[in-house]
């Protein structure tokens, strides 16, 4: 009798696959500007809401919790391209930002340093160091708490230091970051 239920549910499933696939697509494209992965996205939206069927289709309006998913994975997305952008930005040098006599091998020290570092730690101590962000602006960028945000831009730097070696002085990290990265303004701590 199990097998009647969940034949049911997936005929059910298949035919809202059918009815709202192309409309959720439409609202993905629209919500990133990203023709390429709009269809990823609705894909990635209706397995989600297939893993939660029993309970989608119990909803008031399916379609609504749908659209819901939908543009919670955008919102995501997004994010991820904001702090990828971000990234980038920190390593790609731009034109009219000079710095004089900047330490071109303590520039690359640091970076080759920062590689080494687990992702959290590296976009807590560069958002912090290189961008100069707040530990409450540096947790919003991240998604993260602000106590997360202090102890792993602790942790980040202390292995740093210990990769550098005794050039690693936390004010020639910042220095070298800042060189690349460009100062921002003050940093509200």
């Amino acid at each position: 009798m199990g097998t009647v239920v969940d034949d049911a549910a997936s005929v059910e499933f298949h035919a809202f696959f059918e009815r709202h696939y192309a409309e959720l697509a439409r609202l993905a494209h629209l919500l990133t500007g990203e023709a390429d992965a709009a269809d990823d996205l609705a894909a990635d939206a209706l397995l989600a809401l297939w893993h939660r069927w029993d309970r989608v289709r119990a909803a008031d309006r399916p379609v609504a919790y749908a659209r819901g998913v939908v543009a919670n994975l955008a919102r995501t997305r997004i994010r991820g391209a904001v702090r990828e952008r971000r990234r980038i930005a920190l390593f790609w040098p731009r034109g009219e930002e000079r710095t004089e006599n900047p330490d071109v091998a303590g520039v690359v020290d640091v970076q080759e340093a920062l590689r080494r570092l687990p992702f959290r730690k590296r976009a807590c101590v560069v958002l912090r160091h290189a961008f100069d962000l707040s530990e409450k602006d540096t947790a919003l960028a991240l998604g993260i708490s602000v106590g997360t945000v202090k102890s792993q831009t602790s942790k980040g730097m202390a292995e740093l230091q210990r990769l550098l070696g005794p050039q690693g002085d936390p004010r020639r990290v910042h220095a070298a970051m800042a060189a690349r990265g460009g100062e921002s303004g003050g940093r509200n701590r």
